[in-house]
């Protein structure tokens, strides 16, 4: 079935492409790989969804323009241990949904949005978007609200439909054709895509009927709950997880832990992982944990592919000799950090692309390259006032007349974002062949 062409026509837009000009001015050039850059994200947010897709089959690694969207897309072929050599770049899909006076609507329709100014995956390794939100909120839902008032992406509920933050639910397509959709486009223009999921007991509640309960890992029904309402995104065509606190899966490190609730044993995530493996029939999936640094044979053995935060990402030389030292690992791999989702701010441009320049060089041969987590802000710089973290766990407007594009015009750095994403696009543009 052609999702693309289903949502392009539940839209009330034509299903015929045409080369898109704006996008041939703006596109970075590497080899076959392109995108666009030197850009500021509301130029894109306020594009329809048409644009968006002309957008990227304009940017086509092929040479022959689609008019229109292909029948069959195949995610990027990289292998079964992609994950372990990946750059990670997480979207916050509800940060850029559009933002009508106080509700919150349509993210994934803005992702497709902004997918066009992603650098698509290298010649060596897989680029690959993480949405940071797909579940309902447990709070706040649909709504976005006050500056510090808290609307956390991190406590969620499960065993009911998809956030109102993210699915366009005025359009008659079921939520698992719009993600079918996204995850086309992002394939087709060269990206692999996964989402963020949280596994402490009290930031998950179960959703039954008209009543909730708060999930309970001792609960088998609740464990199968969870198993398979991620196959379900799994077979929608998303090929990694970010696991939130997998470091203390288990138990481990608990005095560093910053999570509400108890935690999965090690063997019951073990199970876990080989389920979601199993039961989704794919053999590439990618787990992410986060903070899983110390004992590498840990997270290996639990069926981790990558980990967040263990090598000092200011630091070339060490990152090289990181890269250096695991490049017999193809199974699991720690990876340096641009940033993470509690990023507070206050980082210069200079250091953020001083990390990626390493994520993205500091290694002998390319097949040595270490896994890479960075944040929306390492692309497309957040205006001053805000952060990473903030858009997190509060959901403000920033729209001054309570329009979507008053929202995207004033959410993101002006001139200095749209000169510090050039240089983004530069430093990619030298990787992308290697």
């Amino acid at each position: 079935m052609n999702y693309v062409n289903e949502l392009l026509t539940k839209l009330g837009q034509n299903i015929k492409l045409s080369k898109d000009k704006w996008t041939i001015e703006n596109q970075f050039v590497s080899g076959i790989k392109k995108w666009v850059g030197n850009i500021t994200p509301s130029q894109l947010l306020k594009r329809n969804i048409k644009q968006a897709v002309e957008s990227i089959v304009t940017l086509c690694e092929c040479y022959t323009f689609y008019e229109q969207f292909p029948d069959i897309i195949e995610t990027p072929n990289y292998g079964d241990k992609w994950g372990v050599r990946a750059n990670y770049i997480e979207i916050n899909n509800r940060a850029i949904a559009e933002m009508h006076k106080n509700r919150c609507k349509n993210g994934i329709l803005s992702t497709i949005k902004i997918l066009p100014a992603i650098p698509p995956s290298a010649k060596s390794w897989a680029n690959c978007i993480i949405l940071s939100q797909i579940f309902p909120n447990i709070y706040g839902d649909g709504y976005n609200k006050a500056y510090n008032e808290e609307n956390s992406i991190y406590g969620i509920k499960l065993n009911t439909d998809y956030s109102l933050n993210i699915i366009d639910y005025d359009i008659s397509m079921s939520p698992s054709h719009q993600f079918h959709a996204f995850n086309d486009i992002a394939h087709f223009h060269g990206l692999k895509t996964g989402f963020r999921t949280v596994i402490s007991a009290d930031q998950i509640k179960i959703v039954k009927g008209e009543s909730e309960e708060l999930f309970d890992w001792k609960n088998n029904e609740h464990v199968e709950i969870f198993i398979n309402e991620h196959v379900k995104l799994i077979n929608t065509g998303f090929e990694a997880i970010f696991i939130d606190s997998a470091k203390h899966i288990g138990g481990y490190d608990m005095e560093n832990y910053t999570g509400v609730g108890a935690l999965p044993e090690y063997e019951q995530m073990q199970h876990i992982l080989n389920e979601l493996r199993k039961r989704s029939g794919k053999t590439t999936l990618s787990f992410v944990g986060e903070k899983s640094t110390g004992d590498f044979n840990r997270y290996k053995n639990l069926g981790l592919t990558s980990g967040t935060a263990f090598i000092e990402p200011d630091n070339y030389d060490e990152v090289k000799h990181w890269s250096m030292k695991l490049k017999y690992e193809k199974e699991y791999s720690p990876g340096i950090e641009i940033s993470n989702d509690n990023d507070e701010g206050g980082r210069s441009y200079e250091q953020r692309l001083n990390r990626i320049h390493n994520a993205l060089f500091a290694y002998e041969y390319p097949s040595d390259k270490l896994p890479s987590f960075m944040q929306t802000e390492d692309l497309f710089p957040l205006r001053y006032d805000t952060s990473t973290h903030h858009l997190m766990m509060c959901n403000p407007s920033y729209s001054i007349n309570g329009t979507p594009e008053s929202h995207w015009e004033n959410l993101f750095a002006k001139d200095d974002g749209k000169e510090y994403n050039r240089k983004v696009s530069e430093l990619f543009v030298h990787a992308q062949n290697l």
